[in-house]
Parts: C-alpha cells; structure tokens; sequence
C-alpha cells in the first residue's frame, strides 16, 4: 500500500511525513538527520519530540501500526537500559 493509498487517520500532513521518515532505511550516520533537515525544514531536535508524541498518538497507531509499534518497543527497551 503506497502512502497516497492509507487513510490519514486524521494526521496532519507533517505527522504523516515523519512517519514515513521512520520507515525508511538509513545508510549512514547523519543521513536521516540530513533528510530531516531537507525534507521536513526542521532540526532534529524538534523532530525527535514530534515523533516521540506521536508514538503515544492512537491516530498514528492507527495510520501505520508496524512502525509505531516498533519504535513503541525501541523506545521501551532504551527506557529499561537506564
């Protein structure tokens, strides 16, 4: 299913563009903070607390489930490693 074929489930079009961010591959250091920077106009700072309220958003659960419940999990186990 291509992004133009998902139900927005009521994101707006930046939630939606981070979320596709995250599910793509990275092949480097700073490469995805790069893409960031270019493709979404803003610092990294600021998209990781974005992306991070989204994770506890049902909205985005709803609209991309396999990537929110990852990052659900990845966020969890750095939680318990401190």
């Amino acid at each position: 299913m291509t992004d133009q074929e998902r139900p927005d489930h009521g994101l707006s079009a930046r939630d939606r563009a981070v979320l596709a961010l995250e599910r793509r591959d990275w092949p480097g250091p700073g490469a995805k903070e790069r893409a960031v920077r270019e493709e979404l106009g803003m610092v990294p700072v600021r998209y990781y607390q974005l992306l991070n309220a989204l994770l506890d958003d049902p909205r985005a659960l709803a609209h991309d489930p396999i990537t929110v419940n990852r990052l659900r999990r990845v966020r969890e186990s750095r939680r318990e490693e401190r």
